[in-house]
């Protein structure tokens, strides 16, 4: 009896993920299938869930109206920049806290985790005053360099290094390894599952960026997609069908992340919970 009662947890458990899934996955083909629509048929009714014949216009008409290429460009930049300066910063930054001690220590990861309860709004109008008294308005400097250093990467690192056994450290500096050998060579591959889920999450949000990619740039050359797409939203209407083949051609890098990380990043985010 129990068997049988177990499979039925199982199976409704299934049941509940499955529509939820495909719950989630509902607006992802909406925005495909409104990508392949002609212009004006959006909302005709009856709706219809995939047109009948594919209207590739769209998507000649992104690449060609606006400068496309440029965008995606800059996309790149900004979130392979911030990815790379965030796994940097964050990774030495908590294998410091995580293994050496100094004084203020404590106090100075405590104040890095108060700086999680800022609003990201707040620090707009300084940040903004920053870049502009270095000259840096409307050029990459401004786009990624705010944000190389980020306290949830920190204190992601930190947790993932604390959980490492330190027999490792210490047989490898018994046998002369330096500090920074044991850093690069021991404690980095081992830490492969954290800097897995860190990049990714650090490339959706520089992907995804747009409040401040909008305020930190002037010309349309330096436009990230998130911001240069919003040049289809005009006063009075909106380019739907071209706006969603930008939009599903914007969706291909971070979709090409994720697969390859995939296989970390599941073990990544139970790295906090092991110990600390």
């Amino acid at each position: 009896m129990r068997k049988y009662k177990q499979r039925l947890v199982d199976t409704v458990i299934f049941i509940v993920l499955l529509t939820g899934g495909l719950t989630m996955l509902v607006p992802f083909l909406w925005m495909i299938s409104t990508s392949f629509k002609e212009p004006g048929t959006l909302f005709d009714l009856p709706i219809q869930l995939w047109p009948h014949t594919l209207h590739w216009e769209n998507y000649r008409h992104v690449l060609t109206s606006v400068p496309f290429a440029r965008w995606y460009l800059n996309s790149l930049l900004l979130a392979t920049g911030l990815t790379f300066l965030n796994l940097t910063s964050g990774a030495m930054a908590g294998y410091a806290f995580a293994r050496f001690s100094w004084k203020g220590k404590d106090a100075m990861f405590l104040l890095s985790l108060i700086t999680l309860m800022i609003p990201a709004h707040v620090l707009i109008i300084p940040l903004f005053i920053i870049m502009s008294r270095l000259g840096w308005i409307d050029t990459y400097y401004a786009l990624i360099l705010p944000g190389m250093f980020d306290a949830f990467a920190i204190f992601l690192m930190r947790q993932n290094f604390i959980s490492l056994p330190r027999e490792l450290e210490e047989a490898a500096l018994i046998d002369g390894a330096t500090p920074w050998q044991i850093y690069w060579r021991i404690a980095m591959p081992l830490a492969a599952p954290a800097l897995a889920t860190l990049g990714t999450f650090t490339f959706l949000a520089g992907w995804n960026a747009f409040l401040w990619p909008l305020i930190a740039t002037n010309s349309i050359e330096m436009r990230p997609l998130t911001v240069g797409l919003a040049v289809f939203n005009t006063q009075f209407t909106t380019q739907w069908t071209v706006l969603m083949a930008g939009l599903s051609l914007a969706t291909i890098p971070p979709i090409i992340v994720f697969l390859a990380a995939q296989k970390y990043f599941i073990r990544g985010l139970t790295l906090g919970s092991l110990k600390g």
